[in-house]
C-alpha cells in the first residue's frame, strides 16, 4: 500500500493545485520514483489511498500498468490518517500481511526485504515491523527506540520511523472503517506487547515534507547519488 491521502499542508500553496504525490522532482511525480522502485523489488500489486485532489492522482497514474504494477485505489471522502487509511483499505489487501509506506519519501531502501518480513507477522506474535533511520534535523527527538531489534515507545536509542513499515491485518482490527485513526496509537500497545520488531536503514533517506525539502531532492537526483 501506498500512502497518498494528505493534504500536504506543508506544502502550499502548490499542493492547492497538485496533489502531494504528484509533486514533480527531476521531471517525475514523487509517488512515480517509489512505485517504480517497488516494481523492480518485485511488487506488482500496489494499493494507493487517496482524498485530496484524488481524481488527479487516479488519471496521472491510470491502472499503473506503464510501471509494471496493477494499481487500486481506495478513496477516501476525507483523509483518514495513517491508521484509519490502512483500516479503510483492508478489503483490497487481503489477510495476510502487507506492506504499507508514505508516497512522500525519497529512498534508497532495499524494497526486496520486505515480502519475507511480512511473512514472518503472519507465523508469530508480532504484529509490525518499521524500518527507522536516524533523526534528521527537523525531527531530532526521533520517534521510538530501537534494541534488539525491536521496538519501544522509550529508551535510549531513539530512531525516527522511516514511513517503510510491514503490518499484520490485525493490528488494525478495531479500527472502525471510516474512521480517522493515527497509527502511532495501534502501535505503542502492540510495542508494550513486545509485538513490533524493526531495523534501521542508514543509506539515503528523505523526507520531502517542505518546499525546501524537495530543492534538497532535486539537487540529490540532478547529482545521480541515489543508488
Amino acid at each position: 500500500m501506498i500512502l497518498a491521502a494528505g493534504r500536504g499542508e506543508r506544502m502550499r500553496p502548490l499542493t492547492d493545485r497538485v496533489p502531494k504525490p504528484l509533486i514533480e522532482a527531476a521531471g517525475r511525480p514523487l509517488i512515480v520514483h517509489l512505485i517504480e522502485r517497488l516494481a523492480r523489488a518485485g511488487f506488482t500489486n500496489l494499493v494507493v489511498n487517496v482524498s485530496h485532489l484524488a481524481g488527479m492522482v487516479e488519471r496521472g497514474l491510470g491502472d499503473g500498468s506503464r510501471y509494471g504494477v496493477h494499481i487500486a485505489y481506495s478513496r477516501e471522502e476525507q483523509a483518514l490518517e495513517t491508521g484509519g487509511g490502512i483500516a479503510y483499505a483492508l478489503p483490497l489487501l487481503g489477510n495476510e500481511p502487507f506492506v504499507a509506506i508514505n508516497s512522500d519519501i525519497y529512498c534508497d531502501f532495499d524494497f526486496a526485504r520486505l515480502p519475507s518480513v511480512s511473512a514472518a507477522l503472519g507465523t508469530g506474535t508480532a504484529r509490525a515491523h518499521l524500518v527507522m533511520v536516524d533523526n534528521p534535523p527537523h525531527h531530532p527527538e526521533g520517534d521510538f527506540s530501537l534494541s534488539g531489534g525491536r521496538l519501544s515507545e522509550a529508551g535510549p536509542r531513539r530512531l525516527t520511523f522511516s514511513g517503510i513499515g510491514a503490518y499484520a491485518p490485525g493490528l488494525f482490527a478495531g479500527v472502525t472503517r471510516g474512521a480517522k485513526c493515527q497509527l502511532v496509537s495501534l502501535l505503542k500497545p502492540a510495542m508494550a506487547q513486545g509485538a513490533v520488531s524493526g531495523e534501521q536503514h542508514t543509506g539515503l533517506w528523505m523526507d520531502i515534507g517542505t518546499p525546501q525539502r524537495l530543492a534538497a531532492l532535486e539537487q540529490v537526483l540532478q547529482s545521480g547519488q541515489t543508488g
